[in-house]
């Protein structure tokens, strides 16, 4: 389970992981009172207890609202779902299909980018220019590892998980080759840091995780 912290507008946002939700559901329950209403909402739910806690759950990969809710839900979440993962920092990149947390295809790869330099003047200009086309190659070579390992895999993906500099990953998926998948990726952008592998095979535990926003009668206050 993520830890626990603070979420815009008060109460208090974590990730549960799919598994464990049952679980955690019932500490709620136990702590806030019996379930009074249960509602569907886009992609997820509202939870309210007897003490007016409010609990808002957010399927990762969207759901179907059936009933019985939470039943229908908390199932929908557990069932494996074909993702996509791309992570970009400079000089690093990595890229990973997963089946649920089951790893299927991975590829991660290094570039030399130049650190940074207190030298001035003329100096400053051209590394400044070199620290940028190396910077570019960075973009370049993760774009070709994407479309090769990436793009022969995205029938039937669910999303496509994103993390490391922003920036980087948006030059990336702004490659016509790699439309079908920038139309894929979800807005939760993975806390990750240097792209190793090890790196890339935590990120499931990241990306299937039930997003909870629990807002709590002392926290409206």
């Amino acid at each position: 389970m993520a830890r626990p912290r603070p979420a815009a507008g008060g109460g208090r946002q974590l990730g549960v992981a799919p598994d464990r939700l049952g679980r955690w559901l019932d500490g709620v329950a136990t702590r806030h009172g019996a379930f009074d209403d249960v509602r569907a909402v886009d992609d997820g739910l509202v939870i309210t207890c007897a003490d007016s806690t409010a609990v808002t759950l957010r399927a990762p990969f969207g759901w179907t609202p059936e009933p019985p809710l939470l039943a229908g839900f908390t199932a929908a979440v557990q069932r494996p779902a074909r993702a996509a993962v791309l992570l970009v920092r400079r000089g690093r990149w990595a890229v990973a299909v997963f089946d649920g947390d089951r790893l299927v295809v991975s590829k991660v790869d290094a570039r030399q980018v130049q650190g940074r330099t207190a030298a001035g003047g003329w100096s400053q200009q051209r590394f400044a220019r070199r620290r940028a086309n190396q910077t570019d190659a960075v973009v370049d070579h993760a774009v070709e590892t994407a479309v090769r390992v990436l793009l022969p895999h995205q029938d039937g993906l669910a999303a496509l998980f994103t993390g490391g500099d922003r920036g980087l990953v948006d030059d990336v998926l702004a490659d016509p080759r790699l439309r079908p998948l920038a139309a894929l990726r979800r807005d939760a952008f993975l806390e990750v840091g240097e792209p190793t592998k090890a790196v890339l095979l935590e990120t499931p535990k990241q990306f299937r995780a039930v997003a909870v926003h629990i807002v709590e009668p002392g926290d409206r206050s």
